[in-house]
């Protein structure tokens, strides 16, 4: 096995120039630093057991940087993880950044175990707390169930913790952070437990304790028992400072139940109880547990359906509760304007995700969750679901709890130009909040609804102006030009993938994922010719957008071998795959 010291990509320098107003100073909000992170789950070594298990990337720039490249070419570089943010010294090895030296620790204190004893890689997501101090990390690797923190500023690793192990599974796909950053929530998604670490904090805002509390698990699979309980690691990170880490709580304590409220399996099919209605909740392996202002998580599962969970109670309770007929499944994307809560519907991630299409928009009411709601109340508001076949994208099939969809499976695969499919992924809101954005992976298009009026705008991300005049910048960015070992001509280029997004706190652009040609996850449906991150500059007030750079990513280290059901098998090296793109103010800059 093989790790190399990995230097940014140089070769390729893509921007559209326009007229940028003189910027104004950071006190009346438009010239606020902050750092857009991209999160690349490709492998950081080479003879990896598969893709996305050992290692991955992270990448870093400033908003300075980012300015330079869209207005004038300057490529920006990646900063490091040494403290002194350098640009051009990332990007930087999650296994050097959470060292395989740190000791494993359960309730009872040392285990013998230690980090590196473990395969731990793929980085999810990484998503700022409401501090703009810290980023929680989210390690997607097949059974291993790692989520962290990191001090945004310096970039040095703050707490690791292993989550519970059920008789269901043990891996986390994302976490969120609350409202204030006093807790983390966790969705281990194969041990179908919605998971929560208390976080302390000083006066200052910085993490003085990350308290993994076992009292505070909410089950939402049938029939769950405990198989392996939460573990943390201990020691010293890369930069020498202690980690942070205690485990609270006992299991005795948290909800691990089969029934929700109304007196339904949590998750169809188990012992004590009836399934729900409307098709109840068939597979709750938790995508997302999208987080509200009022402390409420909106746990999106796999197999549709949705949960709604009071996460201050210990244990975390359940307030609502939907069926997979009223709520489709496999969302991911959420975003809270006002007391409305936007979420999504897409294709599902297993391989019968291969057929489906779907692009599907909600939003439900806060507010109404203050009390225990009847089943499948208050009803949600569809806001958009693709019903119409002639505007050259698919209708929706007929899966995951969609009941008026095409029947038929759609076998068009996922190359552009010639895939019908659309799925429904990253969504993130303007700073005005007038607009959410949600993006199409597969089609490479960004619906943009009008949170008032709920009209909507369709803008693309592989055309000079959003609207399909010209070539984007993808496609110069596109590993299908690339000599040498990179490259493959037969790739099919200006092939953008999007992903998750964040605005910038400016409100000038979106930052978004761009996936690679050799996706690690939901590989039916993410392949992509440029990856990295896009920066979308917003037009029209927020109505619409185009992609206006990529911020570039490589890896050719990683040497796992291409899986992407109904793409192209692409032959060359680069492996990079950012699944994640989010954005930090620099509070530290504005003091």
């Amino acid at each position: 096995m093989k790790r190399i010291t990995l230097k940014p990509y140089l070769g390729i320098t893509v921007a559209l120039l326009f007229i940028v107003s003189t910027p104004v100073s950071a006190k009346n909000g438009q010239n606020i630093p902050y750092e857009v992170w991209g999160v690349d789950q490709s492998n950081s070594v080479s003879s990896a057991p598969a893709r996305g298990t050992i290692g991955s990337l992270i990448w870093v720039w400033n908003s300075e940087d980012i300015h330079a490249q869209v207005t004038n070419g300057t490529p920006a570089q990646p900063l490091g993880c040494d403290g002194n943010n350098t640009p051009g010294d990332g990007p930087c090895d999650l296994l050097d950044v959470f060292p395989g030296t740190l000791a494993e620790h359960d309730s009872n204190g040392v285990t013998g175990a230690f980090l590196g004893d473990y395969n731990y890689g793929r980085l999810h997501g990484a998503l700022s707390d409401p501090q703009n101090r810290y980023m929680n990390i989210s390690l997607f690797g097949p059974g291993n169930g790692f989520v962290g923190i990191l001090n945004g500023m310096t970039k040095e690793a703050v707490a690791l913790f292993r989550v519970t192990g059920t008789n269901s599974g043990q891996r986390v796909h994302m976490s969120f952070w609350n409202s204030d950053g006093s807790a983390l929530l966790i969705a281990n998604l194969d041990g179908k437990v919605l998971e929560r670490i208390d976080i302390s904090r000083n006066a200052d805002g910085a993490i003085t304790q990350a308290s993994f509390n076992r009292s505070a698990s909410l089950g939402v699979g049938k029939n769950l028992a405990v198989t392996a309980e939460v573990k943390m690691y201990l020691g010293q990170n890369a930069h020498g400072n202690a980690m942070l880490g205690t485990i609270t709580g006992d299991y005795s304590n948290a909800d691990f139940g089969d029934l929700t409220p109304a007196g339904k399996c949590r998750e169809n099919g188990c012992s004590g109880g009836s399934d729900g209605n409307m098709g109840g909740r068939v597979n709750n392996v938790i995508i997302c547990p999208i987080s509200s202002s009022n402390d409420r998580a909106y746990i999106t599962m796999g197999g549709g359906g949705l949960l709604v969970a009071d996460t201050t109670t210990t244990p975390m309770t359940i307030v609502g509760e939907y069926g997979q007929q009223v709520i489709n499944g496999a969302g991911c994307g959420g975003v809270q304007v006002g007391n409305h809560m936007w979420l999504n519907a897409g294709v599902s991630a297993s391989d019968a995700g291969n057929v489906h299409s779907t692009f599907t928009i909600y939003t439900l009411n806060d507010d109404a969750f203050h009390t225990v709601q009847a089943e499948n109340t208050p009803l949600p508001v569809t806001v958009y679901k693709d019903s119409d076949a002639n505007d050259g994208h698919a209708a929706n099939t007929a899966t995951i709890g969609n009941l008026d969809g095409d029947p038929s499976p759609n076998l068009t695969g996922q190359l552009p130009g010639t895939s019908t499919r659309r799925d429904s992924h990253g969504m993130t809101r303007t700073l005005s909040s007038n607009h959410v954005h949600t993006v199409d992976r597969i089609q490479n298009l960004v619906e943009a609804i009008d949170t008032q009026t709920l009209a909507r705008t369709t803008y693309d991300l592989t055309s000079t102006n959003g609207l399909g005049n010209g070539v984007g910048p993808c496609d110069a960015a596109s590993v299908t030009y690339e000599n040498g070992s990179t490259g493959d001509p037969s790739l099919p280029s200006n092939d953008a993938a999007p992903d998750l997004m964040e605005t910038t706190p400016d409100g000038k652009y979106l930052a978004v994922a761009l996936r690679g040609p050799i996706p690690v996850s939901v590989t039916h449906a993410a392949q992509g010719s440029c990856p990295g991150v896009g920066i979308i500059r917003l037009l029209a007030g927020g109505k619409s957008g185009k992609l206006a750079t990529v911020l570039r990513t490589t890896n050719t280290v990683d040497d796992t071998p291409v899986s992407a059901p109904g793409g192209y098998p692409y032959a060359g090296a680069e492996h990079s795959d950012i699944h994640g793109a989010s954005v930090r103010t620099r509070v530290e800059d504005m003091r």
